[in-house]
């Protein structure tokens, strides 16, 4: 792993999971972590539940749009990770590939994201104690 490893989020829209996931990493990790996020599909907008469950922590993912997925962001991270939803990432060697198995946020209330959202919490707190640990907080 290098000294600053590089971490894409993937899901097919781009909306939601995937938003979060870098919005967390960002927010938990700073700047000892390269976030990027993609889909293979993206939405017209970030899912508005997710934005409203986010700002609910005092994270503000308002002005983020989804990003097109491409063969250059794979190859440029050295985690990949795919937020449940089915999307594929072209594979190279070397990379590093997780699967979260995560609900899907689309179409439900702020309700219903908000356990995707802590449970994206949790499993991003994990990945940093692997890729990325840093002082206790």
């Amino acid at each position: 792993m290098p000294d600053k490893p590089s971490v894409l989020f993937v899901c097919v829209h781009n909306a939601g999971r995937s938003q979060m996931a870098a919005a967390w990493l960002s927010h938990l990790a700073g700047d000892r972590v390269e976030v990027r996020s993609a889909g293979s599909a993206p939405g017209h907008a970030v899912n508005p539940a997710a934005v409203a469950a986010m700002a609910e922590v005092g994270i503000d993912i308002s002005t983020e749009t989804p990003k097109i997925l491409t063969v250059d962001a794979v190859k440029e991270a050295d985690v990949c990770i795919t937020m449940g939803c089915g999307d594929t990432c072209p594979v190279f060697p070397g990379k590093r590939y997780l699967d979260w198995t995560l609900d899907d946020p689309a179409g439900q209330g702020v309700e219903a994201v908000r356990p995707i959202r802590d449970e994206i919490k949790a499993l991003v707190e994990g990945l940093i104690k692997e890729i990325a640990p840093g002082p206790a907080a």
